[in-house]
C-alpha cells in the first residue's frame, strides 16, 4: 500500500468529518496506522469508527492484506502538522529547544517557518540583587525548536 493512495482515498471523508490528517504510516507488514486531529474540539470515537469503515470500504483486505488503525493525536504527543500549532494559537504550551532548554509558554503564533512564544522567566536585572521575573515575547525558528506539544494543567 502506498500513503500517497491512501491520503487520496481517504482525505475527502476526513475533511467532511471535521478533521484534519496528522500522519499515515505504512509497516512492511502493511500495518496502517492514520492519525487524525480535530479541527476543532476533540476526536471522537465515532470519528474513528467511520473513518476506519469508510477506509475499509476503499481497500479489499483480501487484496491488500492490511492492519489498520485509526487514532487521534494523543494529548502528550508532539505537534507535526501546522494546523495543529495554528489550532493551539493563544493556548498554553510545552516547548523544547534544541540544546534541552523546556519551558511552558502561551502560543501566540505559528508559520511554516517559526513559532511565537510569550513566557516568564527569573533573571538577574541591573540594579537589582534579587532575580525578578521578566517576561518575554521571542520568536523562534523551527530549526530551533525541538518539540512542542499542549500543555496539561491539572486544576
Amino acid at each position: 500500500m502506498k500513503i500517497s493512495d491512501i491520503i487520496d482515498a481517504i482525505e475527502g471523508e476526513i475533511v467532511a468529518r471535521g478533521l484534519f490528517l496528522i500522519e499515515v504510516t505504512v509497516s512492511k507488514d502493511n500495518d496502517v496506522e492514520i492519525t487524525i486531529e480535530s479541527e476543532e474540539g476533540i476526536v471522537e470515537l465515532e470519528d474513528c469508527v467511520a473513518l476506519s469503515r469508510y477506509f475499509e470500504s476503499r481497500f479489499d483486505r483480501e487484496q491488500e492484506d492490511y492492519s489498520l488503525t485509526v487514532t487521534s493525536a494523543g494529548l502528550d504527543q508532539p505537534f507535526k502538522v501546522l494546523k495543529q500549532y495554528l489550532k493551539s494559537v493563544g493556548k498554553k504550551v510545552e516547548v523544547q529547544l534544541k540544546g534541552g532548554k523546556k519551558m511552558v509558554a502561551l502560543l501566540e503564533a505559528a508559520d511554516q517557518e517559526s513559532i511565537t512564544l510569550k513566557y516568564s522567566q527569573k533573571e538577574a536585572v541591573e540594579g537589582k540583587k534579587k532575580k525578578e521575573i521578566v517576561e518575554h515575547v521571542d520568536r523562534f525558528t523551527m530549526d530551533q525548536v525541538n518539540s512542542v506539544r499542549p500543555f496539561i494543567e491539572f486544576n
